[in-house]
């Protein structure tokens, strides 16, 4: 196994280090067309995956022979739209060689980003990829005839069966900079005098604010007109290289266009969010964690543990608490991480991989994107709040799908102030029956209203806009098992190995603050606001406490307490809206930033009591 190129920040962009004499070698492509598979057969599979300085964007490296290869994320052109683009702007910038991955099916949409790297001056070669497809579909693409358009080396391949790849390798050494637009070339060379890089130059001429910034000059105001010519020069070619096939669309082309019509498009989402829920919220948080949590750390971990420690430190004492007591580093630590995590964490992983490689994920985007843009998201953001409904924790890894930080940020804030995870919404399904349906119904209609105004809100305060939805819609498929699991593997390890030490952290300082009795006295503290102000029985301040530690927790402490029907509501309202576990706490801060973690924990306490305390006192008068 060969050793992980990194990328460290430089000035606002990025460069890539590697050994002297090594190339860099980039691979770069529109979402979904195949690249990953090049990068794991080049390298061995995912030599190194990180997020990139400053983002939630993972970027995978590693040494293919003496040359630097990297994986950018799909992107669509090369500018600062997202955070994806950006991270591909960097490290394309600094490419000797670029390895450009088109999809020979959609040569028309892929193409505009090929041109855009030959405009850069790059060294390119074009792997033609899912020939297969293409000739399936009746499309036949000339690659002698593209290659001598473009003025690179292009060859067909077929990623999933590794066909092409020996000769995309060999390739490399052929790799020249292609055929640019003419028209281009006079303004190029203007201002190649005061950047000195040709393609941070075209960026500049493309209008990219941040690079334009970099070298002290003002954003160039032609990018339309530069666009529109790169896309005649993409159609001429495309005709001149391609025959489209006649007749009428295929099966699977009509289901995915089905699957995105409100008709028959909602009524699938709903199901297929339903089984996601089934699987992750009920049956793995549920089952499968149970026994993992309960049953195996519980039951025989932490037994096993706390033995070893206190065979070292006796059975009492602030050594044997840090180390194996109630939150214990661990006890706690090892029974949240492989107990709780480890079958969600998988689960999810594992469902999204199959909606990806399916290609329905895409069109679930697509469907619900007119609804998520009333609270400041885009379609992308209905799998991480729906997948809050399960754990609040995992769905917040998952925001790293959406298109930049402030639509991150609210989808965050959502998850955190307003969706019960799946152990708590049980003991809450469980309560509401025993309270009657006007409250069940009650209890409903208010989630949803504050779910609404923080989502407002949130969109209104937070600087800066939300993406549109601008997503690739590849053809419907068969998952494939072998690139589900691996996708599954990589990133499980990937997530246990990035939150380990936070959930440590977050173990010490409970152990801190029980030791010190700080944990005690924030329950007497809390017994005033829930009897005065919530008009609840003094025992609830117990339930609160415990829900600093785990939502469940909480609300399970409601349970055994004798609440009538009023009671129950103020009170499943209150812990509802209550802090996010400390399991999301710290997965929150890894995320997005400390200043966020504190808002979002201080305003869930602010909003909860605020709004428990106004349904209480309006429950008190009906």
């Amino acid at each position: 196994m060969s050793q992980a190129a990194t990328c460290h920040g430089c000035h606002d962009g990025a460069t890539v280090e590697a050994p002297a004499g090594a190339r860099k070698v980039v691979l770069v492509g529109n979402p979904n067309v195949g690249k990953s598979l090049f990068f794991n057969a080049f390298t061995g599979l995912y030599v190194d995956v990180s997020n990139y300085p400053g983002t939630t964007v993972s970027v995978s490296s590693g040494h293919m022979g003496a040359d630097v290869v990297l994986d950018t994320p799909g992107i669509y052109g090369v500018s600062s739209f997202n955070d994806e683009e950006t991270v591909a702007r960097d490290i394309v910038t600094a490419a000797d060689v670029v390895i450009n991955v088109v999809d020979a099916v959609h040569l028309e949409r892929d193409l505009f980003l090929t041109q855009q790297v030959l405009d850069m001056g790059i060294p390119t070669v074009v792997a033609l990829n899912m020939i297969d497809e293409a000739e399936a579909k009746g499309v036949a693409v000339d690659a002698e005839s593209l290659s001598r358009q473009l003025g690179v080396p292009v060859i067909p391949t077929v990623a999933l069966h590794r066909q092409g790849f020996d000769e995309v390798r060999l390739a490399i050494d052929e790799a020249v900079p292609g055929r640019s637009d003419p028209a281009l070339q006079e303004r190029l060379t203007a201002l190649l005098e005061r950047v000195g890089s040709r393609p941070e130059a075209l960026l500049v001429l493309e209008g990219d604010p941040h690079v334009s910034a970099r070298h002290g000059l003002e954003p160039d105001s032609r990018r339309d007109e530069v666009y529109r010519a790169r896309r005649r020069r993409v159609n001429d070619i495309v005709a001149a290289a391609v025959a489209q096939p006649r007749g009428r669309a295929d099966l699977r082309t009509k289901v995915g266009h089905a699957l995105m019509r409100p008709l028959l498009g909602i009524p699938i989402l709903a199901l297929t969010l339903y089984l996601m829920y089934e699987v992750i919220g009920v049956f793995v948080a549920g089952t499968v964690v149970g026994f993992t949590e309960g049953t195996v750390m519980k039951g025989s971990v932490e037994p096993f543990v706390r033995g070893l420690v206190e065979h070292l430190t006796g059975s009492s004492g602030p050594a044997f608490e840090i180390l194996a007591g109630e939150f214990g580093v661990l006890t706690m630590t090892t029974t949240y991480i492989l107990g709780l995590l480890l079958p969600l964490v998988v689960a999810f992983y594992l469902l999204l991989s199959v909606l990806e490689d399916s290609g329905y994920l895409p069109r679930i985007a697509a469907l619900s994107d007119r609804l998520m843009t009333t609270i400041g998201l885009n379609g992308r953001a209905i799998v991480p709040l729906i997948l809050g409904f399960g754990c609040i924790t995992m769905a917040t890894i998952t925001t790293r799908i959406l298109g930049n930080e402030r639509e991150r940020r609210i989808a965050t804030a959502l998850m955190a102030f307003a969706i019960p995870c799946s152990a708590q919404l049980g003991v809450i399904v469980a309560l509401l029956a025993t309270a009657g349906t006007t409250v069940a119904v009650t209890y409903v209609l208010i989630m949803v209203l504050v779910f609404g105004i923080v989502g407002r809100a949130m969109a209104h305060f937070l600087p800066g806009t939300s993406t549109d939805l601008f997503i690739d819609l590849p053809p419907l498929r068969l998952p494939r098992p072998r690139n589900v699991l691996t996708k599954t593997y990589h990133k499980t390890v990937m997530f246990i190995r990035e939150v380990t030490v936070y959930f440590a952290a977050g173990a010490l300082l409970l152990s801190v603050l029980q030791i010190s009795g700080a944990l005690g006295g924030l329950q007497g503290l809390l017994r005033p606001l829930t009897v005065n102000w919530l008009h609840l029985p003094a025992e609830t301040s117990t339930a609160f406490v415990m829900g600093f530690v785990r939502r469940d927790f909480g609300a399970a402490g409601l349970y055994g307490l004798h609440l009538g029907p009023g009671e129950i509501l103020v009170a499943l309202v209150t812990i509802t809206l209550f802090v996010p576990c400390i399991a999301s706490v710290l997965v929150i801060m890894k995320e997005r930033s400390k200043p966020f973690t504190a808002f979002t924990w201080v305003g869930s306490i602010v909003l909860a009591f605020a709004v428990g305390g106004v349904v209480a006192q309006i429950a008190g008068v009906v």
